[in-house]
């Protein structure tokens, strides 16, 4: 095999500066006609690395003292343009950083804002609220006298919205709580064959209105988690009203719980309903959104519940993931711990 012996030539400096001819035309040290004859000189020479200084060299159109003078010059100067281009560079990186982090700490005021507003707001209107439910149970239990059937079927529907006025109010508070981090949890062993029963059980009604079918798959020895009872029901229960809200009638909603290794509890709610676009994907937890935000939406709601149910999850150190197809339906999961046996600490 013969041996690489590499040409000296291909190593010299002016591998470093562009535009060579240029910078020696300008500088006085060849003329536009000997540029061209070097060029052309060059061209026909085909050894490898065989470049335009030796080209002008071996014409004696300059000699290699004065090349080599006129190479170190342009490096300097463009190892001094570099030099200011990075001083330029990293003075901006300092001032995008300032501004960036300027405006962060504007959005964490004006988050913290928001959140103060929105309990402010929630707590003014429990007090209006809490009367017009004492009032409507009075009327409901005729305290104040006697109702029609028209009347009592009026008081019905309106203690009904009043229910969702209140459930409406309780969201804003706990996303005012989440936003501020002050979201607190009370963990306790939880028994989730407990919880589905009554979450589906609350649920029950929504989707027999809706023709929806519900049903429920879940271990009959399932092992207790820790948890917060109360927040992870909600968090359930906000699920599956949303997975009955989004299917159509004759669909299917399905609350599956099974263990998942040794330390492991998965809760998943499966729907076959209108589904997610995979371009939406990055909307559906944001808070006070919904997908359909025109005036003339189909589906109702204020666009917390699945903003709360992820700030919820992620208060348990856990995380909700989901998958979908538009059209198919969507399933929506996260994991519990198991809770630690009696007598036995973490």
């Amino acid at each position: 095999m013969k041996k690489y012996t590499p040409d000296h030539r291909s190593l010299t400096p002016e591998v470093l500066v562009p535009r060579l001819g240029e910078y020696l035309v300008q500088a006085g040290h060849i003329n536009e006609d000997d540029l061209q004859k070097a060029l052309e000189h060059q061209r026909k020479n085909k050894a490898p690395g065989y470049r335009l200084g030796q080209a002008l060299i071996d014409l004696k159109l300059i000699d290699e003292p004065t090349l080599n003078h006129a190479i170190t010059e342009q490096i300097i100067q463009l190892r001094t343009a570099l030099e200011d281009a990075n001083r330029f560079l990293e003075k901006r990186v300092q001032e995008r950083t300032s501004e960036l982090q300027e405006a962060l700490r504007k959005l964490s005021e004006l988050n913290q804002i928001k959140g103060n507003f929105v309990a402010n707001i929630s707590h003014e209107l429990r007090t209006p609220l809490t009367h017009i439910k004492g009032y409507l149970e009075l009327l409901a239990t005729a305290s104040l006298g006697p109702l029609t059937e028209e009347q009592t079927n009026a008081l019905h529907v309106s203690q009904r919205a009043t229910g969702r006025l209140e459930s409406l109010i309780d969201n804003l508070i706990l996303f005012s709580l989440a936003s501020r981090g002050e979201m607190s949890l009370k963990l306790t062993t939880v028994d989730l064959n407990k919880v589905a029963n009554e979450v589906i059980n609350y649920t029950r009604r929504k989707a027999t209105d809706r023709d929806v079918f519900l049903n429920i798959d879940i271990q009959p020895d399932l092992p207790p988690v820790q948890a917060d009872e109360e927040k992870v029901s909600w968090a359930i229960l906000q699920l599956l009203d949303n997975a009955v809200k989004f299917t159509p009638a004759g669909g299917r909603v399905t609350l599956s719980i099974h263990p998942e290794a040794s330390e492991l509890v998965v809760v998943s709610v499966t729907d076959t309903g209108i589904g997610i676009p995979k371009d939406r994907y990055e909307e559906i937890f944001e808070p006070f959104h919904q997908l359909d935000g025109s005036s003339t939406r189909r589906y109702s709601g204020t666009g917390l519940g699945l903003a709360l149910v992820r700030e919820i999850v992620g208060a348990h150190g856990s995380i909700i993931e989901f998958e979908s197809q538009a059209g198919k339906g969507t399933v929506f999961r996260f994991p519990l711990l198991v809770a630690a046996p009696a007598g036995i600490e973490e």
